[in-house]
């Protein structure tokens, strides 16, 4: 069974099809790469997943679940995201601080909960702190 599975993906920029008619699915678990010369479509097919980009046809399906016309911040929240070639951080800010950034999706909080920092905030902060610290020791990162 795919988790996730593209099929007949295709996107045109000024009638220059970028991404044409493109297939293949992913299973759980499989290493999945993406190999081309600069200018094939590899970037544009990561924007179609990831909803930067609009599709002209085909589908995206992740986990039996049609993605093709959820919004960019619902794909992140299914834990669906791409990273840039041009890293941007927070200068002066932690590698904890620059990683719980990133988790701001995965939130569950409400704005108003959050400025009144309710105990539910203040668990939820605790969790992703805890989750952000076992990235940081998995990777061997400082947190400073």
């Amino acid at each position: 069974m795919s988790l996730l599975k593209v099929d007949s993906l295709s996107i045109a920029f000024g009638g220059v099809k970028a991404v044409d008619n493109i297939s293949f699915e992913v299973n759980e678990g499989e290493v999945f790469t993406i190999v081309g010369p600069n200018g094939a479509g590899k970037s544009t097919i990561f924007n179609l997943i990831s909803r930067l980009y609009e599709p002209l046809s085909g589908r995206i399906t992740f986990d039996d679940t049609d993605i093709t016309k959820l919004p960019a911040h619902d794909i992140a929240k299914l834990g669906i995201a791409r990273t840039f070639q041009n890293i941007e951080l927070f200068d002066h800010s932690s590698v904890l601080q620059n990683l719980l950034i990133g988790r701001h999706s995965q939130r569950n909080t409400s704005w108003i909960q959050d400025l009144l920092f309710l105990p539910k905030v203040r668990r939820s902060e605790r969790e992703h702190r805890l989750q952000v610290e076992k990235i940081i020791d998995f990777f061997r990162v400082s947190a400073l």
